[in-house]
């Protein structure tokens, strides 16, 4: 079902796309091709934290749900290099530093649709060669097709017609238990090493053995706001592999989602920044499956270059299962 859900401040008509089969039912926006709400037949509350204001995706939860790209994550030093030639990138972070994309990226605008049921949507999106600062004519297209009895996927492609850069991840935000805070989930990832990061939160380049970090979720671990902050990017392979399941949440109601990617990396993010109007920190928690962050500085981290004739591709999947009766 489409329905109108907003103007955006510019004059642009924004749709909301409901797709649903089995136990789930999920809401997507054209613009940013948003995952806006996630609900699980049985349980009283969406999974993942959305608004109903166009303005809020705008401005302050303008990461919520949304598609990031071209290159999602950071850039430290503003710039890349492909095939010789150097791109000067936005600087719309701290110092140098190239934030999600900047002010012309995928979540920030209005996609079309290409195609859509009751249980999928096909969203894309023309970026023109120079966009974001980068090469190529480049189509992308986003996928979201939901599959009884309770999985959502991802597919995202670009195809580009000279070399480029792609990294793409979703930013949503999840709470089972539709509390205040996501205290007392319980999170386990499949990643054996992490990406230790500077105060700004970019890639020190060095590649580290998650033992006894605060990011070792090889075992189930229940958490808590503020016990450890959690920004950074965990490494799940070397590149692209086949899908498998990768992380296991699990909320205090008994709730469960688990994610599947093809992905080499994972960022795992606290939310420990206010992401949506009238609320507070540690409401939802991110899981960004992403190429390795700020891979162009980092001649030893797997590459994000695209090509005509090898293409961006992601395949990510979320499953959920609700409270057992009596939990």
């Amino acid at each position: 079902m489409i329905t109108h859900f907003g103007t955006t401040a510019k004059g642009q008509d924004i749709d909301r796309i409901t797709l649903h089969a089995g136990d789930l039912s999920v809401t997507v926006l054209t613009w940013g091709a948003v995952l806006q709400d996630v609900r699980l037949a049985g349980v009283d509350h969406p999974l993942t934290l959305g608004s109903d204001h166009i303005a809020d995706y705008e401005g302050e939860t303008r990461y919520s749900g949304s598609v990031i790209g071209p290159i999602v994550n950071r850039i430290s030093t503003g710039r890349v290099a492909i095939d010789g030639m150097m791109y000067e990138l936005e600087r719309n972070g701290k110092g140098d530093i190239h934030l999600h994309s900047g002010s012309h990226a995928t979540h920030l605008r209005a996609w079309k649709i290409s195609e859509s049921s009751h249980d999928r949507v096909t969203l894309t999106l023309h970026l023109p060669d120079g966009d974001c600062g980068l090469p190529g004519d480049r189509h992308i297209r986003v996928v979201y097709t939901v599959i009884a009895p309770a999985t959502l996927t991802m597919e995202i492609t670009g195809k580009t017609d000279q070399p480029t850069l792609m990294n793409f991840a979703n930013h949503a935000y999840w709470n089972l238990d539709g509390t205040p805070t996501w205290d007392g989930h319980t999170l386990q990832v499949a990643a054996d090493r992490y990406l230790p990061a500077t105060p700004d939160f970019t890639p020190t380049g060095e590649i580290a053995d998650i033992t006894d970090t605060k990011l070792d979720f090889r075992a189930p671990r229940r958490i808590s706001p503020g016990a450890s902050d959690m920004d950074e990017n965990v490494c799940l392979s070397d590149g692209p592999m086949p899908l498998r399941d990768v992380l296991w949440l699990t909320g205090q109601t008994g709730a469960t989602m688990t994610l599947a990617t093809d992905q080499p990396g994972l960022q795992l993010f606290d939310g420990r920044w206010v992401v949506r109007p009238g609320k507070g920190a540690y409401e939802g928690l991110a899981f960004e499956a992403q190429g390795w962050p700020d891979a162009p500085t980092h001649a030893g981290f797997p590459s994000i270059r695209v090509t005509e004739d090898a293409p961006y591709r992601q395949f990510t999947t979320y499953s959920f299962a609700r409270p057992a009766q009596g939990a």
